[in-house]
């Protein structure tokens, strides 16, 4: 049984984002005082009194505007409610019932979906009375509550799901979801190669860089597997940032959706090749351990011969030295040209990066490694390595026992890696390895 789906909406500015954060239990959208600044739909799994369902948070709601941004941002709210189960119509208790506020009434009332209007920002009991005006929208008793200040959530949320299915708590445990985060530099295409991925206008689309603010999370299920994709805003340098800008939290959103992925999308523009930002992104991917697929997008704006797409696939690998595990996939967005390559490419490193290897397997292939080049000496000494296993996945670790770890050269731990990876696979994976002194006296 799916979640029910709960859409947070309203004008822009009246705090859905600052509700969605405080019933999410962290703070997922971006708070600021600014309207506009949450553009997309962004979604978390709540639970209340043992009802579990997905909140979702959208952008404010300008009934009456030619901006493309604006217009994009109603186009959004209206899939989340055109999506949901029920509605919070959410209005401010200090500014009152204004036009657009009723735009949106009737917009919603054409929904056919349980509304519940919530005036919010109403802080203290002396501002009670600022709720009666709010009746005229025709939508029933208005809930006052106050976001900031936890007012008045617990009738608001027994109202909400008292409209969900008797048996919406019904759960089924889930086989692991792949999570997909999707990272780059600004403007290259990422949401565009989400929205293709998932055959729908998920993320908003536009040449303006810094369109995608948040990380926005998508769930679904493709031929039977479960997956999470997570848009994020553009990577750029530090210090083209403002600190404490909107654009910085946006940043750290997506650096925290690298953190909890399981596989990175790292996009980069055909157009422009590798940029040093490319690879400080690419970079960060490798240092959290996380695997990779590279993503080269706007390929059908280059031209090409039949050695074309092998020049550009080696310049790549040559320009991501310390990445060259992971696969490089050509596609365009735009066209939709090798789209599906890339979930297929996803699954397959996802089965690479949680592989795990038999200590028998392990030690055998280890040992005709150390037979075939012994390591070297250091100082007059040898290195000796008596064993190893698997300590984990996700990147896959290996445990090295050794006479004395001081002796393992770089050079001789890159070997063994090319080693396992030309007998295990473990394509689009980083390989972990950890050295323990192990005494020889020691049985």
């Amino acid at each position: 049984m799916a979640k029910p789906l709960v859409a947070v909406v309203g004008r822009p500015n009246v705090g859905k984002s600052t509700f969605f954060n405080k019933i999410a239990g962290r703070r997922i959208s971006i708070v600021e005082d600014t309207p506009g600044v949450t553009r997309d739909r962004i979604y978390a799994d709540c639970e209340w009194l043992n009802h579990k369902f997905t909140l979702i948070d959208t952008g404010g709601i300008e009934p009456r505007t030619d901006d493309i941004l604006l217009r994009q941002m109603r186009a959004q709210a209206q899939i989340a409610i055109d999506t949901c189960d029920v509605i919070l119509f959410f209005t401010d208790g200090r500014t009152g019932l204004t036009a657009n506020d009723e735009d949106v009434a009737t917009l919603l009332r054409r929904s056919g979906k349980p509304v519940i209007l919530v005036v919010n920002k109403v802080d203290h009991a002396s501002m009670n009375d600022t709720i009666y005006d709010f009746y005229a929208l025709g939508l029933g008793e208005p809930y006052p509550i106050s976001s900031t200040n936890m007012l008045g959530l617990g009738d608001l949320l027994d109202a909400m799901v008292s409209h969900f299915p008797q048996d919406a708590n019904a759960q089924e445990e889930e086989e692991h979801t792949i999570q997909i985060a999707v990272v780059g530099r600004p403007n290259v295409g990422k949401s565009s190669l989400v929205n293709r991925i998932l055959g729908q206008e998920r993320s908003m689309v536009s040449d303006i860089a810094g369109t995608t603010r948040d990380a926005i999370d998508t769930a679904f299920v493709r031929e039977g597997q479960r997956y999470n994709i997570i848009d994020t805003a553009g990577i750029r340098r530090k210090r083209a940032i403002e600190e404490e800008s909107i654009e910085r939290y946006s940043i750290v959103r997506a650096l925290a959706a690298v953190r909890r992925c399981d596989v990175a999308l790292i996009v980069i523009n055909a157009e422009d090749g590798v940029t040093e930002q490319d690879t400080k992104v690419a970079g960060y991917v490798y240092e959290e351990g996380k695997a990779a697929v590279i993503v080269v997008n706007k390929w059908d704006a280059i031209e090409k011969d039949t050695n074309t797409m092998e020049a550009f696939r080696k310049q790549v690998i040559e320009d991501l030295k310390f990445m060259d595990y992971a696969p490089v996939v050509f596609i365009s967005a735009l066209t939709g040209q090798r789209v599906p390559k890339v979930l297929e490419t996803v699954k397959s490193v996802y089965e690479q990066t949680s592989r795990r290897i038999t200590t028998g397997l392990l030690n055998d292939v280890l040992a005709d490694a150390t037979a075939s080049l012994q390591p070297p000496f250091i100082n007059g000494r040898r290195l000796k390595i008596y064993y190893a296993t698997q300590q984990s996945v996700c990147p896959p670790t290996f445990v090295f026992f050794v006479n004395d770890e001081t002796l393992m050269h770089f050079a001789y731990q890159r070997y063994i890696e090319n080693q396992f990876r030309k007998s295990f696979g473990f394509e689009g994976t980083p390989i972990r390895f950890i050295l323990r002194q192990k005494n020889q006296k020691e049985g």
